[in-house]
């Protein structure tokens, strides 16, 4: 049984995952500006297997609300198009030769407002992950106390480091969720 510094640990590397989803989530969520994570989960039919638009395309940034999509092969252009407009980013995507143009629509005052509760219940979601690993370490603790493996004076000392690690990872949840905000409402 693993106890007081490895248990410390392993918790906060339980919760840096929690952090490292968060953000990943975010990213997902398209503020006006363009980004090129935006089109990190479109899958493309390559040869009857599905994968991501990375592995055949060249993506880039035209401008700061355009990105360019680049086929490796030119009889993809046509799939990857179909691609971006099926994945359900509200994006429209245009062919110019082998490139694809993807303006980034303007996001109207409602949509905004909407994508901040998304955000909110993204950041809600990822308080509720680190809270439950400082329940599960606390719980791991008393069971190592019932069985004498940690003492009484170790077992408040790690609670109280693991409460601070929940304490400090809770603040960057809500840095994060605040710099998407502004990103959002930015015009």
């Amino acid at each position: 049984m693993i106890v007081t510094a490895e248990l410390r640990k392993l918790t906060e590397q339980k919760m840096l995952k929690s952090i490292d989803a968060l953000k990943h989530d975010l990213a997902k969520i398209r503020t006006g500006r363009a980004h090129t994570g935006i089109l990190d989960h479109v899958q493309v039919d390559y040869y009857g297997s599905m994968v991501p638009i990375t592995q055949v395309a060249n993506v880039t940034l035209i401008d700061s609300r355009t990105i360019g999509v680049q086929p490796w092969e030119k009889p993809l252009v046509a799939k990857v198009e179909k691609a971006i407009r099926d994945a359900d980013l509200g994006l429209n995507p245009a062919t110019q030769g082998d490139v694809i143009r993807v303006p980034m629509p303007m996001l109207t005052e409602e949509r905004r407002r909407e994508l901040i509760k998304v955000v909110k219940q993204e950041g809600e979601n990822a308080k509720v992950a680190v809270r439950n690993q400082r329940r599960d370490a606390n719980a791991y603790l008393k069971e190592a106390l019932k069985k004498k493996e940690a003492s009484e004076d170790d077992e408040r000392r790690i609670q109280d480091e693991i409460q601070k690690l929940t304490d400090r990872f809770v603040v960057e949840i809500d840095k994060l969720l605040g710099d998407k905000e502004k990103d959002l409402l930015a015009v």
